[in-house]
């Protein structure tokens, strides 16, 4: 098939790879810009255009969709299909339309569970059990479109979403070679059932805030699901501190105020967090036990 891909994190560059890999023709691939990074804040290509460039295929990151002849260049392709994978822009009716047999995306979750912007991280903080990918074919609602085929996977009891992203990125990579086997093939995706229907909201940096009033299982899904982006942390006496790693264990205490010293553990509205590594502004990572004796806490003490 003659196929637009579009793309632009890490996730979606496995997908870029199956396409190659299975015979289909990337007539081209389509990326948000270049974007400041890292301290020195200098222009860094997205990993799609990255790889699409290794790889010698034609690249274009258009600053928008909507208008500016991008639909019209688009048709222009003769395209069969566009494969859209965490593009990362809402995409309006005439470029839905534009390729022969529509665009179709690959989407980290069980649809209709989980539609949005952060389906992974949210499946994590929820403590579901079982996540996926699922194909749909695009329209103009957030990740509205009939499903053409869904594969789950069960949650490791400490999955974070840095480790279900790659391994929903692989499966989706999978699952895409198969949908478009099937859309050449004539098949005809289902509806979703709205009853089911999730919002995965964006996250922001207040998610990965700990509530000390919350149980310890819930901050322990909440700093597992915001790992590695915004990251866990928590309001103290001496600033925000970096959780980078924690864990819920059985006991009693006050919330937010320091139980145990080594290991270092706190109290929550059901159980405890033990704060396995964190993290002081300018320091390096450390236990948490060091982190106690460099802070100078003392049981009973408000964290």
């Amino acid at each position: 098939m003659r196929v637009v891909f579009m793309g632009t994190p890490d996730f979606a560059v496995p997908c870029l790879d199956a396409l190659l890999a299975a015979g289909h023709d990337v007539v081209r691939v389509i990326s948000q810009p270049d974007r400041p990074k890292g301290r020195g804040q200098e222009l860094a290509s997205p990993p799609v255009v990255t790889r699409a460039r290794a790889l010698g295929l034609e690249v274009r990151q258009p600053r928008g969709v909507n208008g500016g002849g991008f639909a019209e260049a688009l048709r222009a392709l003769d395209a069969d299909v566009a494969a859209v994978v965490a593009y990362g822009r809402i995409l309006p009716r005439s470029v839905l339309e534009a390729p022969r047999l529509g665009c179709v995306n690959v989407h980290a979750s069980l649809l209709p569970r989980w539609r949005g912007s952060a389906p992974i991280q949210r499946a994590v903080m929820a403590g579901d059990a079982v996540s996926g990918v699922s194909t749909q074919r695009m329209e103009e609602g957030l990740d509205t479109g009939p499903v053409y085929l869904s594969r789950a996977l069960t949650l490791d009891p400490r999955e974070t979403s840095a480790t279900l992203h790659d391994r929903l990125s692989a499966l989706g990579a999978a699952l895409l070679v198969d949908t478009l086997a099937a859309v050449a093939a004539g098949a005809e995706p289902v509806p979703q059932d709205p009853a089911g229907a999730t919002h995965a909201a964006m996250l922001s940096k207040d998610d990965g805030r700990i509530r000390w009033d919350e149980p310890a299982e819930a901050s322990d899904r909440r700093i597992r699901g915001v790992t590695p982006w915004p990251g866990g942390w928590a309001d103290t006496r001496r600033g925000p501190l970096k959780v980078l790693e924690a864990r819920p264990v059985p006991g009693d205490g006050a919330p937010g105020v320091v139980v145990s010293l080594n290991p270092l553990r706190v109290g929550t509205s059901d159980g405890l967090i033990e704060l396995v590594t964190v993290q002081a502004a300018g320091k390096r990572p450390t236990d948490g036990a060091s982190y106690v004796n460099g802070a100078r806490l003392a049981v009973g003490d408000p964290l």
